[in-house]
């Protein structure tokens, strides 16, 4: 009924809508010029019953669908790697999620929540950090540069603010300079009066300036993904500028303690950006959920306003350029 065909694109010769490629190997998004599924001659009615199947191993897959699933634009790669390996996409994800909802929450204080999160450290490390390096890596091997490069980021940063907060690599242990100070807790190492240095506060604050920086760069480039990609990338540039602002006001809090001003615009500051950091959250949920909808060939789904068709890439406006 069907033949395998390694050097003819899909088609169908009892109807004129595309049929669905063969991704009985993963996730499917596989090389678009070869190893295909063509279908032989048959009748028009058992030719459009076929057409109709879907399951999990045989799904249409749409630039709008593939926009979805690996939040990146439709592109040509060689291999077979997206019929190999599953989708990175959604592992990731988790590991953002995981990482980011409880800190928001952390940072507008719920139900009593504080310490910057202290508490979700080794969520950072092994949610955040180790997820979203792998399904960075993921993104790598199957050719998705976008979602890759936005991945790998990402897990660096969950790294690098999980080691910010444990004593053992003296982040802020060592802004403790005066002997007294330091002679409590045996040394610098760990010195919780770090916290409270005006030095370490500003110097931490330019981290978050230049991670706002590149989710600017990250939020315009999300303008050929969707809709919700490109609100998480928002509300993270809203995010990142609230708290860099929070710690440079408690810089000067700590510096002058009569400053009681500062004091309170790092507190409402702090506030807004987990705030923010929140919105982000569930607009990440709201794609996870999209993703593993659409994974699983589900019989609906829920939209994530698909962005790249709208603005075209520069590649397709050659193409209708040489065209006419």
């Amino acid at each position: 009924m069907s033949t395998m065909n390694d050097n003819r694109p899909l088609q169908n010769t009892a109807t004129d809508t595309p049929l669905e490629k063969d991704f009985s190997n993963g996730y499917g998004h596989g090389n678009m010029n070869n190893n295909n599924l063509t279908m032989g001659r048959e009748d028009d009615s058992h030719g459009a019953a076929l057409n109709r199947i879907r399951t999990a191993g045989s799904v249409s897959i749409s630039p709008e669908l593939f926009e979805k699933l690996y939040l990146s634009p439709e592109n040509r790669v060689s291999g077979d790697l997206r019929k190999t390996f599953g989708n990175p996409t959604p592992i990731a994800l988790v590991g953002f999620l995981l990482s980011l909802t409880p800190l928001s929450c952390d940072l507008m204080g719920w139900r009593g929540a504080g310490g910057n999160g202290a508490a979700e450290t080794g969520v950072y490390f092994f949610f955040g950090g180790l997820l979203m390096i792998i399904g960075s890596i993921g993104e790598w091997i199957v050719g998705n540069t976008f979602p890759f490069v936005v991945f790998g980021t990402f897990g660096a940063f969950w790294l690098a603010f999980g080691a910010t907060l444990v004593p053992w690599f003296n982040a802020y242990g060592s802004y403790v300079t005066n002997p007294t100070q330091a002679a409590t807790a045996q040394g610098n190492p760990g010195n919780a009066l770090g916290l409270q240095q005006p030095g370490f506060n500003a110097s931490f604050a330019f981290f978050l300036v230049f991670m706002g920086l590149i989710c600017l760069i990250f939020l315009v480039c999300s303008l050929r993904t969707n809709i919700v990609f490109f609100v998480i990338f928002l509300t993270l540039v809203c995010a990142f500028s609230c708290l860099a602002g929070a710690y440079w006001n408690l810089a000067l809090a700590y510096e002058n303690p009569t400053n009681l001003s500062a004091m309170k615009r790092a507190g409402k500051l702090q506030i807004a950006g987990g705030a923010f950091a929140f919105v982000t959250s569930l607009a990440g949920w709201w794609i996870f959920f999209a993703i593993m909808l659409a994974s699983l060939d589900f019989p609906f789904n829920i939209p994530v306003g698909d962005l790249s068709h709208i603005i075209k890439g520069a590649s397709e406006k050659n193409k209708s350029k040489d065209a006419v």
